[in-house]
């Protein structure tokens, strides 16, 4: 029974390294043979002023923060009565 076992999974082992052999998808030296329409520099000088016109977001000021009115203790014993109540789920309490 296990030499049977081994030998249909040496076999499966083998299809699949045969199946698995990489070959070239569009053949050989695809992209070898394409021709550019367009002169290096001229792509290179579009990709400069793309670049300059990138960043078309102004950054906001930052809020000064809120202080909070509720302590982080009391936060904490409203999640451990709201877990024993079965309100919340108790993986959600840290």
């Amino acid at each position: 029974m296990t030499a049977s076992r081994i030998l249909s999974i040496a076999a499966v082992t083998a299809f699949a390294s045969f199946g698995a052999q990489a070959n070239n998808l569009y053949g050989t030296q695809f992209e070898a043979g394409f021709q550019s329409t367009r002169a290096r520099s001229a792509v290179q000088a579009e990709a400069v002023q793309a670049v300059s016109q990138f960043k078309n977001f102004e950054v906001a000021d930052r809020q000064g923060d809120t202080p909070s009115a509720v302590t982080r203790a009391a936060i904490r014993a409203e999640a451990v009565t709201a877990a024993r109540a079965g309100q919340i789920a108790t993986g959600n309490r840290s």
